[in-house]
């Protein structure tokens, strides 16, 4: 077992070659389907002033922020001025505000970054993780939230998935919901937070939350039969008839589902009573992604018209949706979905290395060759060829370079399939294309042009 001082901190991870291959796929994947959407990136520090992160998250998300304590003279104090970026949102809200003049009217940006929350460590969810974020501001139109529903599913089908579920509520038709149920105003916020548990406690550790809350048990009851209920716009609107900001909640949900059915979400997105997603800043549509057998969610979002505002002292329009780059990875891994040059070794051919005399030439031929996007890595010093063959065969590399004295008084290079243990001579000039037909389709070399190591 490591020692505890080889150990990354409990919640932190490292990512070996293999690991950072995968999430490179994943966020490759995730950036090519937002910019054929128009959306433009966008990085911030992974610092933000403390006052930047409180008072945005609603009571448990505050407490999960990594706050950072004074430096210097100040050490001894105990205070925080700086604290490690909790979401995307909140810091894209700040670049609005800060740089709206140089923004289009309608600004659209994807964010692809670490994001850091103290929170307990389980499976699929860390300490340090990255989100993959996409958001639209400056309008109130449903097309952002259709175009977004359908830019998420486009970017979980082109990974693999076919199975997976986007819920689909409104926050104001889930505070009609709780109005009807009779939970008082005063509670809705915290009600909505052991709502926001449903598909993790289950109904009956819901019930005990919400009393623990102060919801009473003919309110939570009532509440509860009404997510056991599949959720249709028709039933929606009978339930929230007389209050009227509910019911424009619900027009706005029929809006989304129409124009979602343009696209290649209209199979995947679903109503869902349930669904209430924790942080206080949402103020309409919201939309989680769920997969069978996940405990949590993919990724999730919603409208969050009052937020900027925050920043600049007038509500802006905004919507967004961030993907979770760890848990797809996850549930990536657990199913095989990667394809298999995701997979591939770090080089295509290994070039060995008989004696010192021979490692200019060695050097040579590696610049030719990568000059020909082929990739070589070249072994770092003198040995055994078979060390040097076994090292190759470790690391999955396909091809050996065999290049001696006699080999280049010939202008010749012998090339090893570490795959069958053939060899073949091959004139230096014509080496780059037979490498590359070789990788392409494995060479088969003729019985006259062959001999075994």
């Amino acid at each position: 077992m490591a020692s505890q001082q080889t150990r990354p901190a409990r919640g932190m991870r490292d990512f070996l070659p293999e690991d950072v291959r995968r999430r490179d796929y994943v966020i490759g994947v995730i950036s090519d389907v937002y910019r054929r959407y128009g959306f433009e990136p966008l990085e911030t520090p992974a610092l933000e002033n403390i006052e930047t992160l409180t008072g945005k998250y609603g009571e448990e998300g505050s407490a999960l922020i990594f706050k950072v304590l004074r430096r210097g003279d100040r050490e001894s104090s105990g205070e925080t001025d700086l604290a490690l970026r909790y979401d995307l949102t909140v810091p894209l809200a700040r670049v609005v505000a800060e740089y709206r003049a140089k923004l289009p009217r309608f600004f659209k940006r994807f964010q692809i970054q670490p994001v850091w929350r103290a929170d307990r460590p389980a499976r699929g969810r860390f300490r340090e993780f990255f989100q993959c974020d996409v958001d639209a501001i400056g309008s109130r139109s449903m097309v952002v939230e259709a175009e977004l529903c359908t830019a998420v599913s486009d970017v979980l089908r082109t990974l693999g998935f076919g199975d997976f579920t986007i819920r689909l509520n409104h926050r104001r038709l889930l505070a009609g919901l709780l109005d009807a149920a009779g939970v008082p105003a005063d509670l809705e916020g915290s009600t909505l937070v052991a709502i926001d548990k449903l598909d993790k406690i289950g109904a009956d550790g819901v019930a005990r939350e919400l009393a623990e809350r102060g919801v009473s048990d003919a309110a939570a009851a009532r509440l509860l039969a009404t997510f056991k209920e599949p959720l249709t716009i028709a039933l929606a609107r009978d339930l929230v008839r007389a209050i009227p900001e509910a019911a424009q909640a619900v027009n706005e949900l029929e809006q989304i589902l129409e124009l979602c059915s343009a696209g290649s979400a209209a199979p995947h997105v679903r109503l869902d009573a349930s669904l209430a997603r924790g942080l206080s800043y949402y103020t309409g549509a919201i939309m989680e992604v769920a997969v069978p057998d996940l405990a949590g969610s993919l990724g999730g979002g919603g409208r969050y018209d009052g937020l900027i505002g925050m920043f600049l002292g007038e509500n802006v329009p905004a919507c967004g949706f961030s993907l979770g780059l760890e848990r797809i990875l996850v549930v990536m891994g657990e199913r095989n979905m990667f394809p298999p040059f995701v997979e591939r070794p770090s080089a295509d051919l290994l070039v060995t290395l008989f004696d010192a005399a021979s490692i200019p030439e060695a050097l040579r031929l590696a610049a030719e060759l990568r000059n020909h996007a082929v990739r070589v890595e070249v072994y770092p010093e003198p040995d055994k060829l078979g060390k040097q063959m076994k090292y190759a065969a470790a690391k999955r590399i396909p091809f050996a370079a065999i290049l001696g004295s006699d080999e280049t008084a010939r202008g010749e290079v012998t090339v090893k399939n570490l795959g069958s243990g053939l060899q073949v001579s091959v004139p230096r000039a014509q080496l780059p294309q037979r490498l590359r037909d070789w990788l392409a389709e494995p060479p088969v070399p003729s019985p006259e042009s062959r001999s075994r190591s």
